[in-house]
């Protein structure tokens, strides 16, 4: 059963914080969804992941691509199912079900603590995840380095 990790960004931006997390869960073997809320951010975004460090290569595709089932990490909406991936990232307010966060090994929900909208989204889906039995932690970058500041459920 894996477990929910909220990334509260107030430092460092999705496409700075998200390249991290995706090479740590990489190198954990683990198959990756990266669910978004917006097409054209989704876009954008795959554009920042290909410019990368020639060192960090990060293979990628958009959902709706013919090579989908073969892609280690995939961009997507909130209408691409999380089956068969192991590792669950929301980024932009895109939800995630317990049933999705129950299945994978670790979902991110990575959200922008600058945004008072994002960090009461972010709320109500840490209360409506570890409501339905998920456990969450809280990860917070506010003092400098990423450090965990609650831990709920499990």
């Amino acid at each position: 059963m894996g477990a929910a990790f909220f990334y509260h960004l107030t430092r460092s931006p999705v496409e700075e914080t998200l390249p991290m997390l995706l090479d740590k869960s990489r190198q954990a073997g683990w198959r990756i969804l990266i669910r978004g809320r917006d097409e054209n951010r989704l876009r954008w975004l795959d554009e920042r992941l290909w410019q990368g460090a020639p060192e960090g290569f990060l293979p990628h595709g958009l959902a709706g691509g013919p090579h989908d089932a073969l892609q280690p990490v995939l961009l997507g909406g909130e209408g691409v199912s999380a089956e068969g991936f192991t590792c669950l990232m929301s980024i932009d307010g895109a939800d995630l079900s317990a049933e999705e966060v129950q299945a994978s090994e670790r979902a991110c929900i990575l959200f922008d603590g600058t945004d008072p909208d994002a960090v009461a989204h972010a709320r109500v889906q840490w209360k409506a995840l570890t409501d339905a039995g998920c456990a969450a932690k809280y990860w917070s970058q506010e003092e400098g380095p990423w450090a965990m500041k609650a831990e709920a459920g499990g």
